[in-house]
């Protein structure tokens, strides 16, 4: 399978049609309104969109959101999402994200990839793990509402 990878930007009809489906897939709470104002304003401080399209069909596979970080620990890209189309799991999708996102940490200057992960998500730790990451932390949260 041939993949093409295309950042996909607000406004662009992708985002739509291709984007906030597979987000959808993650974050099921997530609505389209609210959907459409999270692109907006995390865009504007940084995400990126990046789609994976099959080129044998045109139709979006996978997803990868990330943003460049200038941390105290050095420079790193931190993936805020990767999802395949749940119908095309186990087809190298996520695969082919990875080596693309490790592809532009490196030209943008970055030391190393870094994500959070659900506790409970034991597939993708397994991804994870394969691809050599540790766990290098552990991520507090407190609601504030």
């Amino acid at each position: 399978m041939q993949l093409t990878t295309t950042v996909v930007e607000p406004g662009d009809s992708r985002m739509a049609a291709d984007v906030q489906p597979l987000l959808h897939t993650l974050r099921p709470a997530l609505t389209p309104e609210a959907c459409a104002a999270f692109v907006t304003e995390a865009h504007a401080q940084g995400l990126v969109f990046l789609a994976a399209y099959d080129d044998a069909d045109g139709r979006c596979a996978g997803l990868a959101t990330y943003r460049v970080l200038a941390t105290s620990r050095g420079r790193v890209l931190f993936v805020d999402d990767l999802v395949t189309d749940p119908g095309r799991r186990s087809e190298g999708i996520g695969a082919r994200l990875w080596e693309e996102l490790e592809s532009r940490a490196a030209r943008a200057g970055c030391e190393r990839l870094e994500l959070d992960s659900g506790v409970t998500n034991g597939g993708a730790h397994r991804f994870y793990h394969a691809r050599g990451m540790t766990v290098s932390a552990f991520h507090f949260a407190s609601p504030l509402r």
